[in-house]
């Protein structure tokens, strides 16, 4: 069991069976933000390590004090050997659908791998767009060619152009944990779909005990996918017993965060880091906490 903590910290009701590991660390406060160093975190950021900065500058600049929690990690997926081949031998894809930054880095080191041929990519958002950028600058042979009117896989799904009146084929590398909503959705309209489970999401093994007492404390938790909702319940065990709130990048994920228990649950009407930042202010705002 941890030690009694101070009368503003609530304990977990079940001892806490993660050890300490020296990979987990706090995210240190900006020397620009206004939040003093030895303020409290008010937001716990929970990418895979190395992907929370964009959200951290974002939240730094309106003087939000953040604490880096790592709740998932990529690995590899059981069709991801087979991404580049396909790449490389088969140039009939109408489209490369991808719904994820992660599923979009995935890619382009296959695409390279099978000697950057043309491709023509949809995209779910803005946020996931911007893994192509570099490439699209330097390589006429990517071209993103589609977001839909709202980052959804559903909607995207729904206005995914038909190329001519010929049987439209996708290539749809994606998250071995994604639902099925994307190809089911393609294929209702009469899209040809190849799913490949290039990548998928586990929890991380370890958890720095002394790290997750600060983040049980933290008014707001701030989630990217329901992978990572999923691994927090394992956390706290009983989401009924935790009453801060949770920000969500997005509509999926926050029905994830309600579904699992969880009631105070923020989220964008149009998912990206823009509206993440909005939900997570709205969630202080209503925890007194700017």
């Amino acid at each position: 069991f941890f030690p009694a903590p101070p009368p503003c910290r609530r304990r977990p009701r079940h001892p806490l069976r993660r050890r300490l590991s020296p990979g987990i660390a706090a995210t240190a406060d900006s020397p620009s933000s206004s939040a003093g160093a030895g303020s409290r975190p008010r937001v716990v950021v929970t990418r895979e390590r190395g992907k929370n900065s964009k959200l951290v500058d974002a939240l730094h600049k309106h003087g939000i004090s953040c604490l880096e929690l790592p709740l998932i990690e990529h690995t590899k997926g059981p069709d991801l050997d087979k991404l580049p081949s396909i790449l490389a031998v088969d140039d009939g894809f109408d489209w490369i659908v991808i719904t994820s930054p992660e599923a979009g880095s995935v890619f382009l080191e296959a695409w390279k791998a099978a000697g950057t041929p043309d491709v023509q990519v949809g995209v779910v958002g803005t946020g996931t767009a911007g893994i192509f950028d570099k490439v699209m600058q330097g390589d006429g042979t990517l071209n993103v060619a589609f977001t839909p009117s709202k980052a959804t896989g559903k909607v995207l799904a729904s206005e995914l152009p038909r190329i001519g009146n010929k049987k439209c084929r996708v290539l749809y590398p994606a998250s071995a944990k994604a639902s099925s909503e994307i190809e089911e959705g393609l294929s209702n309209r009469g899209f040809e779909v190849t799913r490949l489970n290039t990548y998928s999401t586990i929890p991380v093994s370890h958890v720095d005990e002394i790290i997750l007492k600060e983040a049980l404390c933290a008014p707001v938790v701030a989630v990217a996918s329901p992978s990572a909702v999923r691994a927090w319940i394992n956390l706290i065990r009983e989401p009924e017993s935790w009453t801060n709130s949770v920000a969500c990048i997005g509509e999926t994920t926050a029905s994830a965060a309600k579904r699992l228990g969880l009631r105070k649950v923020f989220y964008p009407k149009h998912p990206g880091l823009e509206g993440w930042v909005a939900s997570i202010l709205e969630a202080l705002r209503e925890n007194d906490q700017l």
